[in-house]
């Protein structure tokens, strides 16, 4: 197997996403936009720079946006050209990307785990990537990550690779946290555990919205009861692999790969920041009119 035989994604966008309303109370909130884009065009354009050409949305309720996004929009192409605004063409190029998109729906919103498993016919016997659809990992997703953790399941003979990424102390009990058997940068796991206590966290790394799946995955999900919240957990069943003696992984981003999770409003308000103020064409402008609205003084 190559790392381009990898060519299939599962992104979970079922969520409520009810830490952003009422910001999402008709929209789904990776439909929310960061900067010019919305934030599952990042998630997509990420998968596709690297080889994914098949992407299965795991949708819910109020999730159709999602699906309008990425069809042809003739009508609106017509109407580009018929009034002189061809140049704005090349803001809808993502629509003529070669990828084949599909849907299917969470019926009942039982958690991640159960989110990956609603794609398993779609699947089969072929290794995946699952990208969560809130997340956003590099500026303008610029990462070559995904392509990395495929290169090392292949190479590993791996079940799994996962990202992760370093947060404080504090935090850990917020995510799935790795127990790595080494300091390296690509890390076998002894163990992942979900939301630990900081006194029971084996280190700060927290998974970091990108996997790599062997269909192993599907059977321990199956096997895998209600976790944390109630909720089939996927680093349940991420830690079920790991005790049945299959390989998994762990993969640091890299200092430049910073990840953006908006899962809340203060991480949405800082990424939408941080993504205009490196626009080309309006970022300068941006950064001038917040200094400002803060009074920086350079004298």
């Amino acid at each position: 197997m190559k790392p381009t035989d990898i060519n299939i994604a599962v992104v979970p966008v079922a969520g409520l996403g009810s830490r952003l309303l009422p910001a999402t109370k008709s929209q789904p909130k990776e439909m929310l936009p960061v900067g010019r884009k919305p934030v599952v065009q990042y998630v997509v354009e990420e998968l596709t720079q690297v080889g994914v050409n098949q992407i299965l949305f795991i949708t819910g309720p109020g999730k159709r946006s999602i699906e309008n996004h990425f069809d042809l929009n003739q009508e609106l192409t017509q109407i580009l050209r018929e009034t002189g605004k061809e140049d704005l063409l090349a803001e809808l190029d993502f629509e003529r990307n070669p990828t084949q998109y599909f849907y299917t729906r969470q019926r009942q919103l039982l958690g991640l785990g159960h989110a990956v498993l609603c794609a398993k016919h779609f699947v089969g016997e072929q290794p995946f990537v699952v990208a969560l659809g809130d997340s956003i990992i590099g500026m303008n997703a610029q990462s070559d990550m995904v392509q990395r953790m495929k290169q090392c399941y292949v190479e590993k003979h791996a079940s799994a690779v996962i990202a992760f990424e370093t947060v404080p102390r504090q935090d850990v009990y917020r995510y799935g946290i790795a127990a790595p058997k080494s300091d390296d940068d690509v890390f076998e796991l002894a163990d992942v555990i979900e939301k630990p206590s900081v006194a029971e966290a084996p280190s700060n790394l927290a998974i970091a919205a990108r996997y790599v799946f062997s269909p192993a995955i599907f059977g321990a999900l199956e096997q895998t009861g209600f976790g944390a919240g109630d909720e089939i957990q996927l680093t349940d069943a991420i830690r079920r692999l790991i005790r049945e003696g299959h390989k998994v992984y762990g993969m640091r981003l890299r200092k430049d790969e910073k990840r953006y999770d908006i899962g809340n409003f203060g991480a949405y308000f800082r990424a939408f920041v941080e993504f205009s103020l490196a626009d080309e064409k309006y970022g300068a402008d941006l950064k001038h009119h917040l200094e400002e609205l803060l009074h920086v003084d350079h004298t």
